[in-house]
């Protein structure tokens, strides 16, 4: 009862305004009020304890002091930044690395290869793109051969079928046999679709054989510089090749 009376009786009471800036000091902006001096004031000391606390420190430091970030620290641009440690691996060490990358990527490498072979296999690459097109030479005796010359009765086919690199059969063969397979164009056209999506396919598994091929030379030339024969570079690294080197011959006891 007593809670509800209070407010009640607060309801009534004017409210408190804090005092402005005079319209005299309206140049120097907000009028500072208590609570942000204790804010300010709180800053300051606290800034001011600190700098006193490295003061006492640097005074009490001993000139033969050594702790291990003194080394493994640089100051740059202000910023201390920790040193990162190397890895310590010895010769041996890399050299087995390496040859476990090596042996990796050759193992992608025919595994691609693989599959290339597989697709050459099933495609049998007769009507791919950038493939340079076969021709069939036709030899006669005479001009007027020449000139009656018919293709489609000469390979005893439809004329349709003549521009077929495959599947071209004969007149007596479609006589005897019905045709298998799909003969309207839209399976015709989803067909040779597919072909296509599989020769795509083709290409760039022979791409990503070359890549790998190219990426284990590289990893066996840094392999090889790792020996400390003499040499010297006859070519350099290409995106396509690695660098040749020509080493000094030793000849082995």
């Amino acid at each position: 009862m007593s809670a509800a009376f209070r407010k009640a009786s607060k309801s009534k009471q004017r409210p408190h305004r804090e005092r402005s800036q005079p319209a005299s000091r309206r140049k120097l902006g907000l009028l500072e009020k208590k609570k942000d001096y204790r804010l300010r004031a709180h800053d300051y000391h606290k800034k001011q304890n600190a700098l006193r606390a490295l003061q006492k420190k640097a005074l009490d430091k001993n000139p033969d002091e050594f702790y291990f970030k003194m080394i493994r620290a640089e100051l740059k641009d202000g910023v201390h930044i920790k040193k990162l440690p190397k890895d310590e691996v010895t010769p041996e060490q890399v050299k087995l690395m390496r040859t476990q990358d090596i042996k990796y990527v050759e193992m992608k490498r025919v595994a691609e290869a693989k599959k290339i072979e597989r697709l050459k296999s099933e495609l049998h690459l007769l009507d791919a793109e950038g493939k340079n097109p076969n021709k069939h030479v036709f030899f006669f005796d005479t001009k007027k051969e020449v000139q009656e010359f018919d293709i489609a009765t000469h390979l005893n086919t439809l004329p349709e079928l003549v521009d077929r690199v495959y599947n071209r059969p004969t007149i007596a063969t479609l006589q005897k046999e019905t045709l298998k397979g799909a003969t309207d164009p839209f399976h015709l056209k989803k067909l040779a679709q597919q072909r296509k999506n599989q020769y795509d396919l083709l290409k760039q598994r022979i791409e990503r054989e070359k890549a790998m091929f190219v990426v284990a030379q590289k990893i066996q030339t840094r392999k090889d510089l790792l020996d400390k024969t003499h040499k010297v570079k006859v070519k350099k690294e290409t995106a396509n090749g690695p660098a040749i080197y020509k080493f000094k011959f030793q000849r082995k006891r």
